[in-house]
C-alpha cells in the first residue's frame, strides 16, 4: 500500500493506493471517497466481544470498515472527524505501537488492532485508562487534533508532555503520570495539574492542540453555557 497525504496539517486527507484485491481496514465513518471498483464491507471485526471492547474501552467504533480493491487495484480516501494532521507508522513483529483512543484511522490487513489497559496513570491522565495497541505487520494511519509533532527519544532521554497532547508512542517508551512542576496549581493546558513523563528509547508523537481544552473553551464560551 502507498499512502499520499494532502491538505495537511490542518485538514488532512490520506489517499491509500491499494494493490490488486488488497484490503484496507478503516475506522467506521472515516471513508471519504474511493475508486468505483473498490467494495466496502462493514462488520464487527474480530467478533462481537472484541468489537465491544474496542468501542466501549478504546474509543473506536463497534463496526470496522474494510475496503477491498478490485483485480486491478484501487484507492480509498480516509479522513478523521477533527481537523488536524494524519500520521503513518510501519509496524513489524519487533515493533508495537500504542495509540490514544479515537486516533486510529486505518491500517493494512496484517496489522492487528487491540484495546489494552494502559494503567491507572492513563485513567487519571484523562485518556480513559485504555489505549489502542497496533501490532503485526504493515502500515498504520492515525489522526491528531492540530499538527503532528514527532520526537525520537534516546535511551534514558525523558520529555514531559501535557496529558491532552499525547497521540502515540512506541511500546519501548515508558510512560509515567506525575504532577506538573512544583509551584504550579494547574498544568498549562490540561487544567488537571498532571503531565506524562515519557522515557526512551523509541518514538513519541504529540498533537499541537488538545480536544479537551477546546471542548472546555466551547462550554464556557457558547451562549447557553452562561444562562
Amino acid at each position: 500500500m502507498e499512502i499520499q497525504i494532502r491538505h495537511n496539517p490542518s485538514f488532512s486527507v490520506a489517499r491509500c493506493l491499494l494493490g490488486a484485491s488488497e484490503p484496507l481496514k478503516v475506522e467506521a465513518g472515516a471513508m471519504v471517497a474511493w475508486a468505483p471498483d473498490v467494495t466496502i464491507e462493514s462488520k464487527a471485526e474480530g467478533g462481537v466481544m472484541k468489537s465491544l471492547k474496542r468501542a466501549a474501552l478504546g474509543g473506536e467504533s463497534f463496526f470496522m470498515t474494510t475496503a477491498h480493491a478490485g483485480p486491478s487495484g484501487g484507492w480509498a480516501d480516509v479522513a478523521p472527524v477533527l481537523p488536524g494532521d494524519i500520521g503513518t507508522m510501519t509496524i513489524d513483529p519487533s515493533r508495537a505501537f500504542f495509540i490514544q483512543k479515537g486516533s486510529w484511522l486505518a491500517s493494512e490487513a496484517g496489522v492487528n488492532i487491540e484495546t489494552q489497559w494502559g494503567g491507572m496513570k492513563n485513567l487519571f491522565g484523562g485518556e480513559g485508562g485504555f489505549l489502542v495497541r497496533a501490532e503485526g505487520q504493515g502500515q498504520v494511519l492515525f489522526s491528531c487534533y492540530g499538527a503532528l509533532d514527532r520526537m525520537t527519544l534516546q535511551p534514558g532521554q525523558t520529555v514531559v508532555v501535557d496529558t491532552g497532547h499525547m497521540v502515540a508512542f512506541d511500546e519501548t517508551v515508558s510512560m509515567e503520570l506525575t504532577k506538573a512542576a512544583s509551584g504550579l496549581i494547574k498544568s498549562v493546558k490540561s487544567g488537571e495539574g498532571l503531565v506524562f513523563r515519557f522515557t526512551g528509547p523509541g518514538e513519541l508523537l504529540m498533537q499541537t492542540r488538545s480536544p479537551n481544552v477546546f471542548i472546555d473553551w466551547l462550554t464556557t464560551s457558547l451562549p447557553f453555557s452562561r444562562s
